[in-house]
């Protein structure tokens, strides 16, 4: 679910800022699996991956694996760590830079955004996904955990599923930051706006049909006010100036 709406968002932007047809060269900070560096490379586009967890590697290296030669082509896998991009590329290397999921573990997250603002080149697109820091609270509510629930108001901290202590980010503040380096925002969606709260042992539709139902409530919510300023994630997608 998370991974298509992002795709589908990451998609929009693409298409209302760059050429059709342009091959395009696109750095993911912290791929993982590689499942949007994948995604980018089945559409033509040159592949950087960069990612420190040597057990991340591993599993995009196995996905890769699996691809056609062409597409393996397109990729190129790097173990190196989002805040010392300067190591690896000279400024403006990039179109577009992917950072999905990373800056929750990020206890300072200037240096990082800097250096992924070094290597975008001109009117390139930085896509940002951060846990929503102005709905912390939302998750627990909705599970009838009220302890958690009034813990989490007022605070940039919680602890996510796989049981680690991560922090979230609020929309304004980090706007303001971007645009402080020269990255002023030019999109932001919601992501997982009703489904977040759902049993994790819930899978999604298996009917086709229903599955696209589901995800164009998600997609319309995501872009819709008030319901995507209270989604789980928020993607920002902000242009170098």
């Amino acid at each position: 679910m998370r991974q298509e709406l992002v795709a589908r968002q990451l998609d929009e932007q693409i298409t209302a800022r760059f050429p059709v047809g342009r091959r395009l060269r696109v750095l993911d900070v912290g791929p993982g699996q590689g499942t949007q560096a994948l995604r980018l490379a089945r559409a033509g586009h040159l592949v950087t991956g960069l990612e420190s967890e040597q057990a991340m590697l591993d599993a995009f290296r196995a996905a890769l694996a699996a691809e056609p030669e062409g597409i393996r082509d397109r990729v190129t896998l790097i173990e190196g760590d989002g805040r010392e991009t300067g190591r690896h590329f000279g400024p403006g290397s990039f179109d577009v830079v992917l950072c999905h999921g990373v800056l929750m573990y990020v206890p300072e997250t200037d240096a990082m955004l800097a250096a992924l603002a070094r290597v975008l080149a001109p009117q390139g697109l930085l896509s940002l996904l951060v846990r929503n820091g102005d709905a912390l609270a939302m998750r627990p509510a909705l599970l009838g955990d009220w302890a958690g629930a009034l813990a989490a108001f007022g605070t940039d901290t919680y602890t996510n599923r796989l049981g680690l202590p991560v922090r979230a980010d609020r929309l304004v503040a980090l706007s303001a930051t971007l645009a402080g380096i020269g990255l002023p925002l030019g999109a932001w969606y919601g992501v997982r706006v009703f489904t977040d709260s759902a049993d994790r042992s819930v899978t999604p539709p298996e009917d086709p049909a229903e599955r696209e139902r589901l995800l164009a409530v998600e997609e319309q919510a995501g872009r819709t006010d008030p319901y995507r300023a209270v989604a789980a994630l928020l993607h920002l997608v902000a242009v170098r100036s």
